[in-house]
């Protein structure tokens, strides 16, 4: 038997605020919500979900690990802006400017970025 990626935890303050959040900007929904767990996903039998469990410490640097997110090339923008209006905003993180993907930070300021598909990736 081999191990697998079974949920990606995330520390958080306001776990079913922040879990909403990530269950919109993914599209995907709240599977289990207990006092101090709520786990989301595409669905039950997902092979990885995101688990969201309490911090008692502030976020104080830039996260060592984050989600880099993708869409199609022609909805980028918009799902920016989408995300945007869900509650992220943008962050620096020492960007040049001459990046191929966007830095956002959740409500909660855990950073992600928004990146250019795979198959754009050649050339």
């Amino acid at each position: 038997m081999t191990v697998s990626v079974h949920h990606i935890v995330v520390d958080a303050h306001d776990l079913p605020g922040l879990a909403r959040f990530w269950a919109d900007a993914l599209r995907w929904r709240v599977l289990s919500e207990r006092e101090r767990e709520v786990v989301i996903g595409p669905d039950l039998l997902a092979p990885v979900g995101i688990c969201f469990m309490p911090a008692e410490e502030e976020k104080r640097v830039k996260n060592r690990l984050h989600l880099d997110l993708t869409c199609t090339a022609d909805e980028r923008e918009a799902e920016i802006e989408r995300l945007l209006a869900l509650g992220a905003r943008r962050a620096d993180v020492g960007q040049t400017g001459e990046e191929t993907w966007t830095v956002l930070a959740d409500p909660e300021g855990n950073e992600f970025c928004v990146v250019r598909p795979k198959s754009t990736l050649t050339g």
